[in-house]
């Protein structure tokens, strides 16, 4: 593996039996390489297996086959221990459901996820209160989630997740419950994110204009990637 390349996958593959249905390749075969501090955009409709790649390459999800490095780290070799302590050191997840804590306000959400760091209150407070500002909610921060708009609840989310300053940033349909303007905001704050840190950020969407915001745009469809919109070549053939 190429130490430039922070995400690395090898024929990787996440198979289901359903039942039934039988067997479904929610992730089939896929080969990736993610330059360190790129901002790639995963586009795919619902069921092409995006957010199951994603869970892959978090850690959050095993393979049925192959293989992935991340940041030198194969996880294959890695226990449940070890891949608890990968997910709280080198990524940061932001789900399309925010999953923020309702009984927390803005700043103490933010702050839970610097709680097993083990740095000081006001440190952590410090951090919290300066990644709010970032996204833009510094008058926010004492907030309940049902006191913030939904645009404001996924940067409480976005801010959560950079706060510990992983070297990767995984989304989820980082603008699936927003309208397209404030979809637009947030994937602006993304990209100063990732301008300013230099941190890796890989985004999985159905929402054709985040595109503009991408450095790398790849296509999933039914479980496989693609240089291409699979869709474009299709209707290529179609025309011949």
């Amino acid at each position: 593996m190429q130490a430039e390349n922070i995400i690395e996958t090898s024929n990787l593959s996440r198979i289901y039996r359903l039942g039934r249905v039988g067997e479904v390749r929610a992730v089939d075969g896929v080969d990736l390489k993610v330059p360190e501090a790129q901002f790639l955009v995963i586009i795919g409709p619902s069921g092409s297996g995006k957010t199951t790649l994603l869970n892959l390459l978090g850690g959050l999800d095993r393979p049925t086959s192959g293989k992935v490095v991340l940041d030198g780290l194969d996880f294959s070799e890695m226990g449940e221990r070890g891949m608890i302590t990968i997910r709280r050191e080198k990524v940061g997840f932001v789900f399309q459901a925010f999953n923020l804590i309702p009984t927390l306000t803005a700043i103490e959400n933010v702050e839970a996820a610097l709680a097993p760091i083990g740095i000081s209150r006001d440190e952590r407070l410090k951090k919290s209160r300066r990644w709010l500002e970032g996204v833009g909610l510094g008058a926010r921060t004492d907030h309940l989630p049902t006191e913030l708009s939904a645009g404001e609840q996924q940067r409480v989310a976005v801010a959560r997740a950079f706060v510990n300053e992983p070297k990767i940033l995984l989304l989820d349909e980082p603008t699936g419950n927003l309208d397209t303007a404030t979809g637009r905001e947030i994937m602006e704050a993304l990209r100063h994110a990732n301008n300013d840190r230099g941190q890796t950020v890989i985004a999985v969407t159905h929402a054709g204009y985040v595109r503009p915001f991408a450095d790398r745009i790849l296509y999933m469809r039914d479980g496989k990637l693609y240089e291409r919109d699979p869709g474009e070549i299709a209707s290529e053939f179609e025309d011949e």
